[in-house]
């Protein structure tokens, strides 16, 4: 025996919108969504312009006598190691160099209190470059990145590795620290006085 065909009567069945339909609201607002990512990745991306002075990675800003942007605990370490910071910064660079110092720096070393006034009178000397910066009551490693990237005409001296790993990833700015009871320069091939 074979079966009987059963035909198929028409508008009895329920008809079901389909998941994937426009109308069905979870779809709608997904597709709303991707319209707007769309749009905004069809704007124009801002790329910050190279500066001028960089050759590649080399800066020929930089130059004698070297402006040298000094961090507090450059100050702190050169004074436990005995360190002429001017002399030495001297024989580091065998150039005339200029220590600046920023306020941040210097509202970061008188909050410090008596336990660092020594690098307190250090940083007051007549020689050291006074630097106004902008920055209200900031911290003074971002008040340096900041000098750094918006001038590129400084050396910025310090001892704090994460400032260091900083600025090493501004292009053209050499770092200064103390190795050795030394000072060191990093990335800079005119230093013949830095040990290697």
């Amino acid at each position: 025996m074979g079966k009987a065909k059963k035909t198929r009567k028409f508008a009895v069945a329920k008809k079901i919108i389909s998941p994937k339909d426009d109308r069905v609201k979870s779809n709608f607002e997904k597709a709303k969504k991707s319209v707007a990512l769309e749009e905004t990745s069809k704007k124009a991306r801002h790329v910050d312009q190279a500066p001028t002075a960089l050759f590649f990675n080399y800066n020929s800003q930089l130059g004698p006598p070297y402006h040298i942007l000094i961090d507090t605990n450059f100050i702190n370490f050169s004074i436990r190691n005995k360190l002429d910071m001017i002399r030495s910064m001297m024989d580091c660079l065998l150039a005339k160099c200029i220590p600046c110092v920023t306020d941040c720096v210097m509202g970061e070393l008188e909050k410090l209190g008596s336990k660092y006034s020594i690098a307190l009178r250090l940083a007051k000397d007549p020689r050291f470059e006074r630097i106004p910066c902008n920055c209200k009551g900031c911290y003074a490693d971002d008040c340096l990145v900041n000098m750094a990237t918006q001038w590129r005409c400084f050396i910025v001296a310090t001892c704090d590795k994460e400032l260091r790993r900083r600025i090493r990833k501004i292009p053209g700015v050499p770092s200064m620290f103390i190795s050795n009871h030394r000072y060191t320069v990093e990335r800079m091939p005119e230093a013949f006085g830095a040990p290697r």
